[in-house]
């Protein structure tokens, strides 16, 4: 029964943030942004942080329905990771946001709803290669993401924030990837 409901919690969530009102989209946030920021140095800053919120927010959702899909304990393991880090990640990103009137979305973009929706058809092994094998490629994808923004920011306390996350995210891809490598030697 509790395999059942966890799934079905899952997809209610994805459902009712997707019907989130005004601010739920990242493009609702990416154009709050641009009329708020048009002539400021900070709407470089912001596009990292709309960008940065929908990719926490697919690790998470990601991680949970890891808890509930995986068929292996290391990728359940990996999941809570995800579910910890990323989520905490989001919170400081959040408050942040909110302190420099920064728009973030509620939910991930439309491409990370896809590969969630995808993820979230599959169990087992079959889940845990493709959830792994998307946690490698996206995490690669975010290192360089947040060094970009380390190194070209504009806002010292975002900029600075990005800089603070990339040992984490190397850390999980260095995770993601020794799975990856068990998986591969188990074939």
């Amino acid at each position: 029964m509790r395999k059942l409901i966890v799934p079905a919690l899952f997809l209610l969530s994805v459902v009712l943030y997707s019907c989130n009102g005004e601010n739920a989209s990242n493009e609702n946030a990416e154009e709050a942004n641009e009329e708020k920021f048009e002539d400021t140095d900070i709407g470089y800053d912001s596009e990292f942080a709309v960008k940065a919120a929908s990719g926490g927010l697919m690790e998470v959702r990601l991680g949970e329905l890891a808890l509930a899909n995986a068929g292996s304990e290391a990728v359940r393991d990996f999941g809570r990771s995800m579910i910890q880090d990323h989520g905490t990640a989001n919170q400081e990103l959040q408050s942040m946001a909110q302190a420099k009137n920064i728009t973030l979305p509620t939910v991930p973009d439309n491409d990370k709803l896809d590969k969630i929706n995808k993820l979230a058809e599959k169990k087992g092994a079959e889940f845990d290669e493709a959830y792994i094998d998307l946690m490698v490629r996206d995490h690669k994808e975010d290192i360089e993401l947040f060094k970009d923004e380390a190194g070209k920011g504009k806002d010292i306390d975002i900029k600075g924030w990005a800089a603070s996350k990339i040992p984490a995210l190397e850390h999980h891809l260095q995770m993601a990837e020794s799975i990856q490598d068990n998986m591969k030697n188990k074939k």
